[in-house]
């Protein structure tokens, strides 16, 4: 019997025992729907034993039971709240179908806001958002991977900006959805794959802009953890500069938007081309400033060695002067000059009767010596004695100068 089915029932005459249907029935659920997405109404919503969740998915045209362990449970629900979920559908033994839930993503503004909150309050408390644990940018950044959708706006304008501001920078990219109760598991994995790339410097997760539900994605507890424990540097530029996500919080640097985050991993070259042009004109006025310092430094040492040389060559020549003078005055020519003789002759013995030279100004006299008086100079305060030498008696060594270059008369020596 139940010929002609092929899969669910056996072809045999043997039937399915229940277990083995069940078991079936999963194994077929698993391969063609392993996770599915849907959108319902929280409903009949309870925990039990304190460590399981149950609550019903409704809409108007029906309904269908949701079951989690309470410790996966990161959104406060409540009956009437609306949700997106991503689930597993199973047959449970008793032969109730179900959902197992694997992701919660509430839908409605004021549902997400409360359910933001409840979470931000409890990884706070674990310590994810600390300042103390975030790191900076790098300092040089060569390769940098970026997580977002390949054919969003918000992607495209940041690698527009990068090209635009800099340029030539490696971009390694990982396609994902940045959108709906699939994204938080896609960008989760492509953390792990880029941080399995030595050469990545930063990871840049980017979508632009939109309303509470299209960025719900970006505030799941598992994709807040893993940008948290990411071992390369994660800036995040979602939405608009008002939206702030778990993601944004765990983040090592939060960007307002994509094309904020492309301009803080670059600079721009224009603004540095004009800033070298800055530099250069400050360094070659500094330089000018610089020189003409040093060379009136130098013209005033110069200037002061000029003055202390021309000072020493003054007094020198004063000095030199003096000594040409004080030269000058004795120099026998001008004793000559001012009417004095020179008389020379043997000076160990003056005697009568000697020969003797006299020198004038204009004549060479020779004469004899008749007389010999011993002369005390004025100076002594003593009288003059005058006695006649003979011939035997010795005079002392010396030049005498007679005035005027006078010839002594004869009477002179009587």
């Amino acid at each position: 019997m139940f010929e002609g089915f092929d899969g669910w029932l056996r072809v045999d005459d043997k039937p399915y025992s229940v277990s083995e249907f069940l078991e079936r029935t999963n194994f077929t659920l698993e391969r063609e729907l392993s996770e599915v997405a849907l959108e319902g109404e929280v409903g009949s919503f309870k925990v039990n034993q304190g460590k399981w969740v149950f609550f019903e998915l409704k809409d108007n045209g029906g309904s269908v039971s949701c079951f989690l362990p309470l410790h996966q449970l990161a959104v406060k629900l409540r009956d009437g709240m609306k949700i997106e979920v991503l689930a597993q559908p199973k047959v449970t033994r008793w032969g109730k179908f179900s959902l197992t839930i694997r992701r919660i993503i509430p839908r409605g503004e004021g549902d997400i806001k409360k359910s933001l909150e409840f979470l931000k309050k409890k990884l706070a408390r674990e310590g994810l958002f600390d300042l103390a644990r975030k790191r900076e940018l790098p300092s040089e950044i060569q390769t940098i991977g970026v997580i977002s959708s390949t054919g969003a706006a918000g992607y495209i304008d940041f690698l527009k900006i990068l090209d635009n501001r800099w340029g030539g920078m490696r971009i390694l990219t990982v396609n994902t959805q940045v959108q709906g109760v699939g994204a938080p598991a896609q960008i989760v994995q492509g953390l792990s794959l880029l941080n399995q790339c030595p050469e990545v410097d930063i990871i840049a997760i980017v979508r632009g802009g939109g309303s509470a539900d299209d960025l719900a994605a970006f505030n799941d507890e598992e994709l807040a953890r893993a940008i948290a424990a990411s071992k390369i540097p994660v800036i995040t530029g979602i939405g608009h500069e008002v939206d702030e996500s778990l993601a944004d919080l765990a983040a090592d640097i939060r960007a307002s938007t994509p094309s904020n985050a492309a301009e803080r991993l670059t600079r721009d070259r224009r603004a540095l081309a004009q800033q070298m042009a800055t530099r250069l004109y400050e360094a070659k006025r500094y330089l000018i400033t610089r020189i003409s310092e040093a060379r009136e430094m130098n013209q005033a040492k110069l200037q002061a060695i000029h003055d202390v040389v021309m000072r020493e060559i003054s007094q020198v020549a004063k000095r030199v002067a003096e000594s040409r003078k004080l030269l000058d005055t004795l120099n026998p020519e001008r004793v000559l000059e001012r009417g004095y003789a020179i008389v020379r002759g043997d000076a160990g013995n003056i005697v009568a009767g000697q020969e003797l030279e006299l020198t004038t100004k204009d004549y060479l006299v020779v004469t004899r010596v008749k007389n010999v008086r011993e002369r005390i100079h004025p100076s002594s305060g003593k009288l003059a004695v005058t006695r006649v030498k003979n011939d035997n008696e010795n005079i002392p060594k010396k030049e005498t100068v007679s005035k005027k270059g006078t010839i002594p008369k004869k009477e002179d020596y009587a």
